[in-house]
């Protein structure tokens, strides 16, 4: 029930490529949560301790769950998406606590926080009182120490990164639209013309999204210097292309950089692939081929990389669903002082899942400190501070474009960032330590 709820719009997908794939709908909606259901099951089932008390039992679903859910972010790839941490990521200083723990901490909080009121069930007025006073204690006590780290940092807008504006491009293209032959010059004009109309003068960089041209830039000189004409003066185009190589054919989902005299100036290669869409897992085995267009399945980049551009801070891409996953988004042997989050959710209708990736790639500039600037071919396109507050929004299925100072990274690193799961220990000894105590005296 959770995951079909929350996963529903993943069934608009086979639709939106093709109405002769409606078949596939129930399959792709329902599949999948049944699926993942199986950590979810495995958890209970861990945690269904007859003859406990009902704290014990309480911490030890919390615990079962919050391991469950990081194997679910990890085994055959990992899918951590609506982690229940992300349910304390709305207001601004509640979203702190990412800084700290991690999405895999706050889903820890999270969980403690919702099963201790069963406590309320059973055992002494004292037991009662005390379990209902921490499932309190510990949202007020992320937000109030949110609230404490805001107040010592620079108001939203005012640290930027020197000199550095930025244009992003929504075309607002249908993804049934997108790669039709006759419209592939169409389409890429229009990306053009958004990226030129009314530009400011402060604008240095143009940002187009995920597979934004239908042209294999790197291998089409004739395209590239089309691309080429809209660059500001000194500056680079950053977009999104479906990379290809001949003999034997090979094709990424790739971010390139394109300068003013046409030179490829940078490329990313998307790493984390989605099951699927862009290779198919077991392909020799299984008889089915992907649901995107073309027969070979996607190659795999090297990992999270940082670009060093002339003209940009360090930058980290990242693709469509690579920035789902919590402490996997950046090179930690050379930190990006921004992320780029490249991505074409048009796949997923006027649905609820555009707006859970949006809120999802937010997580990331908290747990990291780095500003993230995300580009959309239909929406939600929009800037975040090092904090996780917005500058700026593009709505979905809106076109037009976003003019925007480059925010600065914050000054140090967060903890998370820093150590990564290791923060989540703490956490977990806080429930296996009174679950040992509890167990004794039961």
């Amino acid at each position: 029930g959770y995951f079909a709820a929350g996963l529903y719009w993943i069934g608009v997908a086979p639709y939106t490529l093709s109405a002769d794939l409606i078949w596939l709908v129930p399959f792709a909606a329902l599949g999948l949560p049944l699926g993942l259901a199986i950590f979810y099951g495995l958890a209970t089932l861990a945690a269904a301790w007859r003859g406990k008390s009902l704290l014990f039992r309480a911490l030890a679903l919390a615990l079962a769950l919050s391991v469950a859910e990081w194997l679910r972010g990890h085994i055959l790839t990992g899918l951590p998406w609506n982690l229940p941490g992300y349910a304390w990521m709305g207001p601004d200083s509640m979203a702190q606590g990412a800084a700290l723990f991690g999405l895999y901490g706050m889903t820890i909080l999270v969980l403690i926080s919702a099963a201790l009121p069963a406590v309320l069930a059973e055992g002494s007025r004292r037991r009662r009182v005390a379990a209902a006073a921490v499932a309190l204690a510990l949202p007020l006590a992320v937000w109030t120490g949110g609230g404490i780290r805001l107040a010592g940092v620079p108001e939203v807008g005012a640290d930027l990164a020197p000199g550095i504006g930025l244009r992003l491009v929504q075309a607002n293209i249908p993804q049934r639209e997108k790669w039709v032959r006759r419209l592939m010059q169409r389409n890429f004009n229009l990306f053009r013309a958004l990226s030129m109309a009314d530009r400011p003068d402060w604008v240095t960089h143009v940002i187009w999204p995920e597979t934004a041209t239908p042209f294999n830039l790197t291998g089409d000189p004739e395209a590239r210097r089309a691309a080429a004409t809209i660059v500001p003066p000194g500056g680079l185009l950053l977009t999104g292309v479906t990379r290809r190589e001949d003999g034997p054919p090979r094709i990424w989902n790739s971010m390139v950089a394109i300068d003013g005299a046409a030179a490829v100036a940078g490329i990313y290669d998307k790493f984390h692939l989605v099951p699927f869409g862009e290779y198919m897992p077991l392909g020799s085995i299984l008889p089915f081929d992907k649901i995107t267009a073309g027969s070979v399945d996607f190659s795999a980049g090297p990992g999270p990389r940082t670009l060093r551009l002339d003209g940009l801070p360090a930058v980290g891409p990242l693709i469509c669903y690579e920035v789902i996953f919590p402490g996997d988004v950046v090179d930690g042997h050379d930190r990006p002082l921004w992320l780029l989050n490249l991505t074409n959710d048009a796949w997923y209708g006027m649905t609820a899942g555009p707006h859970q990736h949006l809120a999802i790639a937010r997580a990331r500039a908290i747990e990291e400190g780095l500003p993230l600037v995300r580009s959309a071919n239909t929406g939600i396109s929009a800037v975040y501070d090092a904090y996780g507050r917005e500058i700026s929004r593009l709505g979905l299925n809106q076109t037009g474009v976003i003019d925007v100072l480059l925010p600065a990274a914050a000054p140090s690193p967060p903890p998370y960032a820093s150590f990564g799961d290791f923060m989540v220990i703490p956490l977990l000894i806080s429930l296996v330590l009174p679950l040992l105590l509890e167990s004794r005296n039961y």
